[in-house]
């Protein structure tokens, strides 16, 4: 076992915890992965011009099994299109990746096109368990009339849908609160879950949590040091964000990280929120989400 591993389990195990839960790791075909890869290298404009070193660049067994030995308990194969047409092609890839891979909750995506209804509910009753949209990168509106019934049939289905929306690195036309306030108030039982948690705009997705029962946030990134050099969290929003503890669910980025696994973990405890919050965030939270949904 990696040194690194034997901390993560420490950090788990001394929460009396069975291992992690995260909701927020990315499995794709791999010639789709190496081109994330060499964008993130190139630093194009969507990571903000900001040097991002990939920490876990390794095949897709390993990248598993390195998450396994951390005792990541289930995770996420989170993909995403940037053009029509793409969305089922990544959807029916992810059918096998599931197949093969019984501890990744089996992920889908959608894409504002025609047909997007008909694949969705295809991928739902494959047996899709969270869904992934990305407004920065797919550069659409997510309250877009295209995507109307798929929000509609996953808010039905109970299925989740982890979104990056916030406009952290870098700002794109449909990012930021105000788009998924739209999403939200034609579909309230929509279990969106939105990503780093919402970075930058914090303060404003913890609004629309305060607001909506069902809306959730995901820690992908937040409060590292990477972070937070870039984007740092209001510290007088944390009693917020404590209030909320049983809607905020662990995200790491893995492997597209450029830090240490175990790092998101520390910055998670540092916060000084205590055990029972990291408890929840760590594993129960997810659990409870993935195992109401069945």
């Amino acid at each position: 076992m990696s040194a690194e591993a034997a901390e993560v389990r420490r950090f788990w195990g001394r929460l009396g915890l069975p291992g992690l839960i995260d909701v927020h790791t990315h499995f794709m075909p791999e010639q789709v992965l190496r081109k994330v890869w060499a964008y993130f290298d190139a630093m194009g404009p969507l990571t903000g011009g900001v040097e991002w070193p990939i920490g876990y660049r390794q095949e897709e067994a390993e990248r598993a099994a390195v998450l396994r030995e951390f005792g990541v308990r289930a995770f996420t194969a989170m993909l995403y299109p940037h053009k029509p047409g793409m969305a089922r092609w990544l959807n029916e890839w992810a059918v096998g990746f599931a197949r093969r891979t019984p501890d990744c909750l089996h992920t889908a995506t959608l894409f504002p096109e025609p047909g997007v209804e008909a694949y969705v509910r295809e991928a739902v009753e494959a047996g899709a368990r969270v869904f992934k949209a990305h407004v920065q990168v797919g550069g659409y509106h997510p309250a877009d009339e295209l995507l109307e019934p798929a929000w509609g049939l996953l808010a039905e289905a109970g299925v989740p849908v982890v979104i990056h929306c916030g406009s952290g690195p870098a700002p794109g036309k449909h990012t930021g609160p105000e788009p998924i306030a739209r999403v939200l108030a034609r579909h309230p039982r929509l279990r969106l879950i939105v990503a780093h948690l919402g970075m930058p705009e914090y303060a404003e997705f913890l609004d629309l949590a305060e607001e909506y029962d069902e809306l959730r946030l995901d820690t992908t990134m937040a409060f590292t040091d990477f972070a937070e050099r870039l984007m740092p969290f209001p510290r007088p929003d944390l009693p917020r964000l404590a209030a909320l503890g049983d809607r905020v669910l662990l995200g790491s980025d893995f492997p597209n990280i450029p830090y240490p696994y175990l790092h998101q973990l520390q910055a998670l405890e540092r916060l000084g929120l205590g055990d029972d919050w990291l408890r929840a965030v760590c594993h129960d939270n997810a659990a409870e989400l993935f195992t109401d949904q069945q």
